[in-house]
């Protein structure tokens, strides 16, 4: 083991493919591909050739057929990446590249690595949402009698209405919320706020008259209206959330390159941003998706900031209810959440949803030039995922 470095913990650079609309153009792309072009484009845009890296940390959510046996290794393998190099991957639901991102600075904070690749994918075309429990129950299912004894057991739909009902949303405050998050992200292709972050990814031919392209815009962003919200049906019966105001199945993947700032001067790096402090919360397993509220509380207090503090705050548009829930607690300026759009309009590609927050965060900190970025995640199972960023 090396020596532990107590210095700051710092974000090299975050990059991330775009997200691919569920059945677009990434759907041709296999998992570890996807992945392991992100991570080969971290690299290279760094002038580094893998033998740098002592450990990879990724993520992935459904965790089988091609996403299975620990993908984050065939990726970096796939990738023509040195062997010698370990690599994991950790599931914590929707959070997972995000608590990837803890780990892989306690890694680095202990000494037991210099340089950390943090990284997370998710084809949702490929290995759709559920996959790893099979309908006919063939397999078993986690939620046990042990389970119910204690807790209801609940969908995320049904615990995103029932987040609206205890903080008062209603279904017009959730479509206006939703043609928010397109708009925004409508203004952010025009003028190219991704293009720092953006990794292009090679898609090949589907047929033989077809031709292989590169994809570099996200796909999932579409017009939206009010008027058009109004029309679609809620998902749950008796619910408010609808397709249009909940997050996107999508595909993409996301990737961190973590060092000590002593490390990055050594290799002529100039840091994006320096990691303060993260965690991983649990929270109420019924309602489910109220811990970004508690994650949010508990960073606060711990390094002494306020919301006001910050220059850009990332909350995953997992569905409206969970934002606007999180806004009634802390009232922040508005305009620095989310400023780019969110997974209502993006996508929430489950495994690299959390790095490439944090992609998101760092890239629009630095062009604000601001001070702190605070990011967080509901996760499946009443949990979340927060991370506090400073720039530089």
């Amino acid at each position: 083991m090396g020596e532990a470095d107590h210095g700051d913990i710092v974000i090299v650079d975050a990059v991330r493919s775009p997200f691919g609309k569920r059945g677009g153009a990434l759907a041709a792309v296999h998992s570890v591909d996807l992945l392991g072009q992100v991570i080969l484009g971290l690299l290279t845009r760094n002038g580094l050739d893998g033998h740098e890296v002592d450990h990879v940390v990724g993520s992935c959510v459904s965790q089988a057929g091609m996403q299975a046996s620990n993908i984050t290794r065939w990726a970096w393998l796939s990738a023509g990446l040195p062997v010698h190099v370990g690599a994991c991957t950790v599931d914590a639901q929707c959070g997972s590249s995000q608590h990837a991102v803890a780990l892989g600075k306690a890694l680095v904070a202990s000494g037991q690595a210099r340089v950390v690749v943090c990284c997370g994918v998710e084809s949702m075309s490929g290995v759709p949402m559920g996959s790893p429990v099979p309908a006919d129950g063939s397999l078993g299912r986690p939620v046990t009698a042990a389970y119910t004894s204690r807790f209801e057991y609940t969908t995320q739909f049904e615990s995103a209405d029932r987040i609206a009902a205890k903080w008062g949303v209603t279904r017009a405050d959730c479509d206006a919320f939703a043609v928010r998050s397109q708009a925004r992200a409508a203004v952010a292709q025009t003028n190219n706020a991704f293009g720092t972050q953006i990794v292009g990814i090679d898609v090949p031919a589907r047929d033989a008259d077809a031709a292989a392209r590169m994809v570099v815009r996200d796909e999932c962003p579409r017009e939206t209206t009010l008027e058009g919200l109004a029309k679609l049906q809620p998902v749950n019966p008796g619910g408010i959330h609808t397709a249009g105001s909940s997050s996107q199945m999508s595909d993409g993947a996301s990737a961190l390159l973590l060092m000590s700032r002593r490390t990055a001067a050594k290799f002529g790096l100039r840091p994006l941003a320096t990691i303060v402090d993260e965690c991983l919360v649990g929270s109420d397993p019924v309602l489910k998706l109220t811990g970004p509220i508690d994650a949010t509380a508990r960073l606060l207090g711990r390094d002494h900031l306020t919301i006001d503090d910050f220059s850009v705050i990332e909350i995953n548009e997992a569905f409206a209810s969970v934002v606007l829930a999180w806004l009634r607690e802390f009232g922040p300026d508005e305009e620095r959440v989310n400023p780019n759009g969110g997974a209502i309009a993006l996508g929430h590609p489950l495994g690299a949803t959390g790095a490439g927050l944090i992609a998101k965060a760092t890239h629009e900190l630095v062009r604000r030039n601001g001070a702190y970025a605070l990011v967080t995640i509901c996760c499946g199972g009443g949990m979340a995922t927060a991370a506090v960023l400073r720039r530089g």
